[in-house]
């Protein structure tokens, strides 16, 4: 697993943090897997197809720190990380499982924990 790979993970899930791609069904739909699902932080279960709007998902300010990949397969990364939500003033736990397909990395699965 090179450094390349991190790096560019955390680039894709940076990504998911900024209003101009969280607000893009376009942008959303490149990264986020067909079969993408989440488990998030509110604890409800979230599905690709049932949760972008034609507004996106919706705009937060959250900070990423901590990030590191651990490969499950040659096509399969577990990329974990901390969320600081700036708005709701919540620390969260992230794990995200990237599956590269169709020549790109793509997301398929994510899942939020508060911390208390």
């Amino acid at each position: 697993m090179g450094h390349s790979l991190k790096a560019h993970l955390q680039h894709l899930e940076e990504q998911l943090l900024h209003p101009e791609v969280r607000s893009s069904r376009e942008a959303l739909q490149r990264i986020l897997a067909e079969d993408f699902f989440e488990f998030g932080s509110s604890g409800r279960v979230l599905y690709k197809n049932e949760s972008i709007g034609e507004e996106g998902i919706g705009e937060v300010e959250m900070r990423l720190s901590d990030f590191e990949i651990q490969e499950l397969a040659e096509d399969v990364v577990l990329a974990t990380y901390r969320i600081f939500n700036v708005t709701q003033e919540q620390e969260s736990l992230r794990s995200s499982i990237w599956k590269f397909r169709d020549a790109r990395w793509q997301l398929v699965f994510h899942q939020g924990t508060k911390c208390i």
